[in-house]
Formats: C-alpha cells, structure tokens, sequence
C-alpha cells in the first residue's frame, strides 16, 4: 500500500496567462485558497508518511508556502524541468521504494476523497491504477477523453474516461526509461503494453482548472457541493 505522495507542482502554467506572469499556477487562488492547498486536502485524507513536491517555477515563493507542512519535502527541478515522468523518476530517492501516489495540482475535487478511492481500489497485481471520469462529467476539460476501460478493470487509449490527474504508480520501471525529461504518459503506455494498468472512477465533482476561465466553474462546483 503507498505511503508517499508526489505533488507535481513545477508546471510553468503558461495557460493562465497574466495570472502566472508573477506567481506558480498552484498558487493561483479557487475559491479562497490556493490550489494546492485544495490538493493537500485531498492528501492529508490517506495520511502519508512521505509528501515531495517539485520546483521549478518562482520556486521560492512555492517553498515558502509549502514550508511548513510536515513531511514535504522538496524535488528541485530549478535548473530544468523534467515533465511529469521525469518529475516523478528524479523524486525516487525522496521516496524509496513501493508504489506511490501522484497527484496534479491544477483540479478542483468533490465527493468522495480521489486517493481513498485509488487506495481502496488498489491491488497488487496492478502497475499503475489511474483515477478517471467520464468524458461528459469532466468539468472545464477540453478535447476528447484519455482512456477506455475493460471488464477487468484495465486501461487502454480511448475517448470515453479523462485522467484526473491522481494515480498510484509502480516507480521500478522509471529506471529503464533512458531519457531524463520525460511525460508519465511513457510509463503508462509501457504498463499498457503488459496489461498492467488499470483505472477506477471518480464518482464526484472535477474540474480541470487549466485556464482562468475555469476557475468560476470549479468555484461553482465547491459552491455546489458544500450546499448539497
């Protein structure tokens, strides 16, 4: 079972425009309050042992804000950055071994806690285990899905499910992926490729928040759940 959380928090946001000219993306504020902080929300429910978050971006105004949380730690990406995989592969010294969650920080979650979900779900047999939404229920989400999902509860590429930016993931075969800035999107396909990753749903609010026009939708959707 994990008991370490990867944050990814090094994304230069360049979507958002003006409200990334001066600030990381995740500090960008839904409803009051960073979206990280939206995501350590769903962090602290599963309790982990280990937190990393990685820096690339004003990566002094992220560790001030993060500084005081207990267990983070830091993966320093300021020289450049490695994407999501590579994000992930330079942070597995931060961790040790086992199977670790990862979460995106530019979503607004409700309903039922996204790493309780993957964790309840998770079985040894898996390689990675993606959290996933229907393509009609994923709020702010543009283009078509990312995965298909079979009886058996494995994954392929399709249209039907969108990621939603949370996993648990097997690290062992980052070490055969030679490039150092690399997407997860790599490690996925090699776990396709063998059958090993599977997907679960989100029964809840999403919303990707990855444009400012997005962010009125996912105060919505808070605004939304705290009255139901």
């Amino acid at each position: 079972m994990p008991d370490a959380v990867m944050l990814f928090t090094a994304g230069l946001g360049t979507r958002m425009g003006d409200l990334t000219r001066e600030r990381p993306k995740p500090l960008i504020e839904v409803a009051g309050r960073a979206l990280v902080d939206h995501a350590l929300d769903q962090v602290a429910a599963v309790a982990p042992n280990r937190i990393v978050a990685n820096l690339h971006y004003r990566p002094d105004q992220m560790r001030r804000h993060l500084e005081a949380v207990p267990g983070l730690r830091f993966s320093d990406e300021t020289e450049t950055i490695l994407e999501t995989g590579g994000g992930l592969k330079a942070a597995v010294p931060l961790f040790g071994s086992g199977p670790v969650f990862t979460l995106n920080t530019d979503a607004i979650w409700t309903g039922p806690s996204p790493l309780v979900t993957l964790r309840d779900h998770w079985a040894a047999k898996m390689e990675g285990l993606l959290l996933l939404i229907p393509r009609a229920a994923a709020t702010a989400h543009t283009g078509p899905g990312d995965f298909d999902i079979d009886g058996t509860g494995r994954i392929g590429r399709g249209r039907a499910l969108v990621y939603t930016g949370a996993a648990i993931l097997r690290t062992e075969d980052l070490e055969r992926i030679e490039e150092k800035v690399f997407s997860l999107n790599r490690l996925w396909d090699r776990m396709i490729s063998r059958g090993g990753l599977y997907g679960c749903v989100h029964h809840g609010g999403w919303c990707d928040v990855g444009r400012p026009e997005a962010i009125p939708l996912a105060e919505a959707l808070l605004a939304e759940a705290s009255h139901g």
